[in-house]
């Protein structure tokens, strides 16, 4: 019987652990379901305020300029008005001067006519005097009324309809925006962003990522990377810190972007590549990401390591070079097991790696194969994957080592080829050694 109670309450356990279990993942649902509801009304908000503010601000700007432009043609037309009239006017007082002569001139006739015989001749001499003077048979010229402007008001209809047509295509919405971030990968102190269109009616012609600190102690947006590529490198990221990252698209022949994709937050746990600081013959920037060999001393060419080994397989490791010396056959850009003091070169055992005339070395022996000399602007990667786990004998003694399949790329060219290591390994060290001074090298 107990037996059977011992297993009842086991049952008992698991279908309450399992009840928990149940429950947690339907709150989790009910929790995404929440913020996708969030997402939707949130968005839709934003979208009807743009709307309405946007054909706020245009009916404010049609206004503005109707006004603007009646208030031109109205100038136009007193312009118009004004020179059109004063020629009339001055016509107008002439002819009133005349007709006041003329009343004169009447005025004195019946007064000659009625006046006395004695006093007649002299009256009536007088009066023709004057009106020979007049001039009565000369009339001032008025113009036709065809000569007359006749001021009038034309307006083009097709105005109307153009409007019509633009304002009915002007704006758009849609249920999400034509681009969307679909990867955020973790690099050494940095972020690898990828994005891509999910509007296949949208040309897109340019990309623009934005990024900003996460949290309450988050800063603006602020432009990563404006190009045609569909991924990005945001570098400069401090570790274990939230970074928001949000994408835009902006279509070919157009001057506005689109609306911004859904924000996503990534973050990397891995620390960014940094130089050893303090080795004699080289300068190390504040961030330690760029080295600048400093010393020409050439009987020397110190090979400067990392600060730690934070280059893991599965990942690329990339040498920009920023600045140029005298090429030396000693120069190397590499990756190696240890980051031992005292070695001169990185062409040596427990060592890959590419010298600035191209030549490549593997365990310090050159490779028949070689690559493009490394100039100003080259950029030199190393990928690596691991191919498995051999057995070696060292000494009479059976061990595991690890064979790495490495991949150098400089300029268009790359070599591929097996390394193997005499011990398995998680990271590695990466290092540099140049004979004389100018070298400056960025590695990311």
């Amino acid at each position: 019987m107990s037996v059977e109670v011992d297993v009842l309450l086991q049952e008992a356990k698991e279908s309450i652990e399992a009840a928990q279990n149940f429950r947690s993942e339907l709150q989790q649902r009910l929790n995404g379901l929440n913020q996708a509801r969030k997402q939707v009304r949130g968005s839709s908000g934003q979208a009807r305020e743009a709307l309405q503010r946007h054909f706020a601000e245009l009916q404010a700007a049609a206004t503005r300029l109707l006004s603007e432009r009646l208030s031109t043609l109205l100038t136009e037309v007193d312009a118009i008005e004004a020179e059109s009239v004063r020629p009339l006017d001055d016509c107008q007082s002439l002819v009133e001067y005349g007709v006041s002569q003329a009343d004169e001139l009447l005025r004195e006739g019946e007064a000659a006519l009625r006046c006395g015989l004695g006093e007649k001749e002299d009256k009536l001499g007088s009066f023709t005097k004057k009106a020979m003077h007049i001039q009565l048979e000369s009339l001032p010229e008025v113009p036709a009324l065809v000569d007359v402007p006749c001021v009038s008001a034309q307006f083009d209809d097709s105005l109307l309809v153009l409007l019509r047509e633009h304002v009915c295509r002007h704006g758009s919405v849609a249920s999400h925006p034509p681009v969307l971030i679909e990867e955020l990968q973790e690099r050494p102190g940095s972020i690898l962003v990828r994005w891509c269109k999910v509007d296949e009616d949208f040309a897109a012609a340019d990309y623009r990522l934005q990024y900003r600190r996460s949290g309450s102690g988050g800063s603006q947006y602020e432009d990563a990377y404006v190009g045609h590529d569909t991924e990005f490198l945001t570098l400069g990221l401090d570790p274990n810190t939230d970074y928001v990252f949000r994408v835009c698209a902006r279509g070919e022949g157009r001057t506005e972007w689109s609306p911004w994709s859904v924000a996503q937050t990534g973050y990397t746990t891995m620390e960014p590549h940094a130089w050893r600081a303090g080795t004699e013959g080289y300068i190390v920037s504040s961030r330690r990401n760029i080295a600048l060999r400093n010393d020409s001393a050439p009987s020397s060419c110190p090979v400067l390591y990392s600060n730690a080994p934070t280059y893991f397989c599965g990942l690329t490791l990339t040498f920009k070079i920023s600045a140029t010396g005298q090429p030396d056959r000693r120069d190397s850009l590499g990756v190696c097991v240890d980051g031992e003091k005292g070695q001169h070169s990185l062409q040596r055992d427990q060592a890959v790696c590419i010298s600035t005339n191209g030549a490549v070395y593997v365990n310090g022996k050159e490779m028949t194969n070689q690559l493009p000399s490394i100039s100003l602007g080259s950029v030199v990667t190393f990928d690596m994957e691991v191919v498995g786990v051999v057995p070696l004998t060292n000494n009479n003694n059976h061990i595991s080592g690890l064979k790495l399949r490495v991949t150098i790329g400089s300029g268009s060219r790359e070599v591929v080829f097996d390394w193997m290591l005499e011990t398995a390994v998680d990271s590695l060290f990466f290092g540099c050694s140049f004979a004389h001074a100018g070298w400056k090298v960025l590695v990311f």
